[in-house]
């Protein structure tokens, strides 16, 4: 079986910046474990798989370990795929998905996620994770992530935490996310994932499901100017509109291709 791959980077708009997805299109599923297997081929922080369903598109996203109940720049990827590569000519891309409904509309030469609003709750910082930090945060609270919220953008570009400890946190199907008020943003972020193959995600989109409520509250606003701090990094448009959130990026293509799939 021949399916044609697509590997855009998301939230940037150029090549080798933002966060690397594949996008493939598939007929019918195919067993989770050689969706999975594909996704561990690929080697980048997800792939993601979707079927024209007439009406909608069924997406689903897979890391080279797990199975995803959500991933904004992999839905961000897919959008540009179906807009850009295969002749979509409407405004807006309606998925559903294991978090529900979602859509992508296109706004001049970006796109706009809009996805579940995710609002963290205060809580304890588990032993074990403590114990990988090598800085404390301020405040810990809690949606499908660990939130950790730090004095500063140093403090949070200064993040490292200790890959032997931190692997003995399990968080499935969460991670860490590191936040602090940005020197030149509303905001800054990066995001961990315990016992991953990648232990940090370039760009996160669904980390923002609950960094926007956060910092909307915070800051008192509901527009919020956002970066990643990863190495790669990542820069996002956001808006708090209560029980949602929207995230504004770009994408670029990077490959496009064909894959052999053993069936």
């Amino acid at each position: 079986m021949k399916c044609k791959i697509y590997q855009i980077d998301a939230f940037t708009k150029d090549v080798f910046g933002g966060n690397p997805a594949c996008v493939i299109e598939l007929r019918e599923w195919l067993p989770e474990s050689v969706l999975l297997s594909i996704a561990k081929e690929n080697g980048v922080p997800e792939t993601a798989f979707f079927i024209n369903q007439g009406e909608y598109y069924h997406i689903r996203w897979f890391t080279p370990d797990i199975e995803m109940d959500l991933c904004g720049h992999a839905t961000l990827a897919t959008a540009h795929v179906i807009f850009n590569h295969l002749g979509y000519r409407y405004h807006t891309i309606r998925f559903r998905s294991a978090s529900g409904e979602l859509a992508v509309k296109r706004d001049n030469n970006l796109m706009v996620l809009d996805f579940p609003s995710r609002d963290p709750k205060p809580a304890h910082l588990p032993v074990e994770l403590a114990e990988s930090l090598n800085i404390q945060p301020q405040e810990v609270f809690k949606a499908r992530d660990y939130v950790l919220v730090y004095l500063n953008q140093n403090e949070v570009e200064a993040f490292a935490p200790n890959r032997a400890l931190f692997d003995r946190v399990n968080i499935n199907p969460g991670g860490v996310i590191v936040t602090a008020p940005g020197e030149y943003v509303d905001f800054v972020s990066r995001f961990f994932t315990p016992q991953a193959t990648i232990l940090e995600d370039p760009v996160t989109g669904s980390a923002h499901c609950s960094l926007i409520p956060f910092w909307g509250k915070r800051l008192g606003k509901t527009q919020l100017h956002a970066l990643q701090l990863s190495e790669r990094g990542g820069e996002l448009y956001c808006e708090d509109m209560g029980s949602r959130v929207l995230i504004k990026g770009s994408a670029a293509t990077y490959l496009v291709g064909e894959i052999g799939i053993p069936v």
